[in-house]
């Protein structure tokens, strides 16, 4: 049994670090980010009055989620966050047709699954922690 909540440690770690560093590095650069965002989906079917907030909330979001991860708090929610996220990055992608960034999007979002329905071996985390108390 340690194999398997080492397996889920690991995989839970290297979600929340590609969601932390993909936050992580975005956030000081934020009006820049929304700015080139923006102009991706300037010809997709996707109003700007969307466009606008969500690219101002996805670097926090990945930054948040990833953090919950990492430390293995409020991990359920974290990975149910993680995989809406995901949904929306591929909505996104398919209707710019930027078909190269789907898969890298896909893998997240199957690890996500995975990791939620896997989610009693999460004992590596600080959620365990708290119910012991």
């Amino acid at each position: 049994m340690i194999n398997n909540t080492v397996s889920f440690l690991l995989l839970r770690l290297g979600i929340g670090v590609s969601l932390f560093g993909h936050g992580l590095v975005r956030l000081p650069k934020l009006p820049g980010f929304s700015k080139w965002m923006t102009g991706q989906f300037a010809k997709s079917m996707l109003p700007e009055a969307l466009v606008l907030p969500f690219s101002y909330a996805l670097p926090i979001a990945e930054f948040a989620i990833g953090l919950l991860l990492l430390l293995g708090l409020f991990t359920r929610f974290a990975l149910a966050a993680g995989a809406v996220t995901m949904l929306l990055l591929l909505l996104g992608t398919t209707l710019i047709e930027d078909w190269g960034a789907i898969p890298s999007q896909l893998i997240h979002l199957l690890l996500l699954a995975v990791l939620l329905s896997y989610l009693p071996l999460n004992t590596y985390a600080v959620d365990k922690a708290m119910r012991r108390k």
